[in-house]
């Protein structure tokens, strides 16, 4: 039997290097970018409409990314008419700029395809792997971000 590997900066890399190639054939199916991804199911999962401001900070963070890039992600989504400024809700006090999912960006279909296809990929990928495995090297991975995010000044 084959000694797994200690934890390091390498192996979490080549783990991300394996999924991406993975993911990016998902994306390119859909005419999605990665960034855009990232935005989409934030903005659903928020119930159709996101704070401009919050959604970009959010993408930076997580892709470690700058805003110019970030918003040129919203602009793609905007473009291809899967998301729009919601002018109306700015003029509320107290309320930033605001997005929310177009009419075609609220269809099923382009956010459920590539959530059915990622799940279909991380099933094969992780399916067998016991549950208590996956806790713990979650709960690992997250303390390392946590860890790498604070060195980074975040």
């Amino acid at each position: 039997m084959a000694v797994a590997p200690t934890l390091s900066p390498q192996v979490i890399g080549q783990a991300e290097n394996a999924h991406r190639p993975l993911m990016n054939r998902i994306l390119a199916r859909s005419g999605t970018t990665f960034p855009q991804w990232v935005a989409l199911p934030k903005v659903a999962g928020d119930g159709g409409t996101a704070d401009r401001r919050q959604l970009i900070d959010a993408m930076t963070g997580a892709l470690k990314i700058d805003d110019a890039a970030a918003a040129e992600a919203l602009a793609g989504l905007a473009a291809a008419d899967l998301l729009e400024a919601l002018e109306a809700l700015e003029a509320l006090p107290g309320t930033g700029s605001r997005v929310g999912l177009t009419p075609p960006g609220q269809a099923p279909h382009r956010y459920r395809e590539i959530r059915a296809a990622v799940d279909r990929v991380t099933a094969r990928l992780y399916g067998d792997i016991p549950p208590a495995e996956l806790a713990t090297a979650g709960r690992v991975l997250a303390l390392i971000t946590a860890r790498a995010n604070e060195l980074a000044g975040e």
